[in-house]
């Protein structure tokens, strides 16, 4: 059996549903012309009600999505979808060297209230997020199909996208949306570059003796960093990098004893700790494709691109991707014109720059934090107190993080978007 669509997006995860719910609420495809792929969609659950009633709802994957990231989601038709407490707007960012002191000397704080912003961003549970952007995409008009791909073939006037169950589905354009390990980019022929950091990062939940604050901490160790998150029960999500070889001395621990480490680890910021869930680990990868764009064909998200979390950037690039791909396929006029290359090769232009420059912000920070030289631990120390001095700075950088600084399509900036 055969099938023609105007896009057919590979991967089912929030990127691939948002690009697909983007495309049609930007009037760029009529619903029922994209398709998206996915290996396996999962059934609708009733997590919303379940979390309600529940004492821990929250999954231990969650995501801190930016003020971009919001505004996307908002236009999609996902955020309004989101349950409110699985939700939460963090007001705060501290951030502190080892040899530093939290919210004092060697640490850098962002408050909204300087930024006249209500929030800096949002702790987003993982699969509510994932479960709203299927929900939204199918509401806007995609089409779901449950398959995986055996083969593509790109001709002039599109691509031909074989499947492992015989069936075959055409599209004027490609876009590829699964993942690091993308089979799509294999298949197109697209190489990548990049290193292991032979680290994973630890996830878990905990309860601590003192309130969060409705801040994110993270504290840089020459081991690598470790994040707390808020959420909306009190608790904290931590997101902690650290070499395999630590990781599994710690996954090896007794609940005490890794609370324990978490403490000794975020410097006591919060007080004792309890850990409240099992421990979650996935290996953490510097990868970037040396091509975004092939004739009929893009990537977007972690198949362009896989940074290091120690700033939560990863899924917020992937967004932005998103906007950027659909506002590039708007300028070049009517669905005929999908997949056409001039359109494709300003998106790469555009998105490749970006997030080269903060895959390398990134993996420098990384190797600079993670540096246990006297002489670099007192300058970031003092670099540190430096930017919390600069208020031009400090706005500009958090600016960024909010993901309204940059290189940001001209409908995310706008309020209300």
């Amino acid at each position: 059996m055969s099938r023609d669509f105007d896009v057919v997006i590979v991967g089912a995860g929030p990127v691939g549903c948002v690009m697909a719910g983007l495309l049609l609420a930007r009037n760029l495809v009529a619903p029922g012309r994209v398709a998206v792929l996915a290996g396996r969609i999962p059934p609708p659950s009733s997590r919303g009600a379940a979390a309600a009633g529940a004492d821990h709802p929250w999954g231990l994957r969650v995501f801190a999505l930016s003020r971009a990231s919001q505004r996307l989601l908002r236009l999609c038709g996902v955020w309004r979808s989101l349950p409110p407490e699985l939700v939460f707007p963090y007001e705060r960012m501290c951030v502190w060297d080892e040899s530093g002191v939290p919210e004092g000397r060697g640490s850098l704080t962002f408050d909204c209230a300087e930024l006249g912003e209500a929030d800096l961003g949002f702790i987003v549970d993982g699969a509510a997020l994932q479960e709203s952007c299927v929900k939204a995409a199918v509401a806007a008009g995609a089409v779901m199909v449950e398959a995986a791909v055996q083969s593509i073939e790109v001709t002039d006037g599109g691509a031909r996208i074989a499947l492992v169950d015989q069936r075959e589905l055409g599209a004027r354009l490609l876009i590829a949306a699964d993942g690091a390990a993308s089979k799509t980019r294999a298949l197109l022929g697209v190489a990548t570059a990049g290193h292991a950091y032979h680290q994973d990062a630890l996830v878990a939940h905990v309860r601590t003796a003192k309130p969060h604050r409705s801040t994110a901490w993270q504290r840089f160790l020459s081991t690598g960093p470790i994040a707390l998150l808020p959420l909306s029960d009190g608790r904290s999500s931590i997101v902690w990098s650290v070499l395999r070889e630590e990781s599994e001395r710690l996954r090896a621990l007794d609940a005490q004893q890794f609370a324990a480490a978490v403490l000794e680890a975020s410097g006591g910021v919060l007080g004792d700790i309890e850990l409240t869930t099992p421990i979650a680990s996935f290996p953490i990868q510097l990868q970037y494709a040396l091509d975004y764009v092939r004739p009929r064909a893009a990537l977007i998200g972690d198949a362009a691109h896989a940074v290091h979390p120690l700033a939560g950037q990863g899924l917020n690039l992937g967004f932005l991707d998103c906007a950027s791909l659909a506002e590039a396929l708007g300028e070049a006029g009517t669905s005929s014109s999908l997949g056409d290359y001039a359109p494709l090769r300003r998106y790469e232009r555009r998105r490749k720059s970006e997030n080269l420059i903060a895959a390398a912000a990134l993996d420098g920070l990384e190797r600079l934090f993670s540096s246990s030289n006297p002489g670099l631990a007192r300058l970031r120390a003092a670099g540190l107190g430096a930017v919390g001095s600069l208020s031009f700075v400090k706005r500009r950088l958090a600016k960024r993080a909010l993901g309204i600084g940059g290189d940001v399509p001209a409908f995310l900036r706008e309020q209300g978007a």
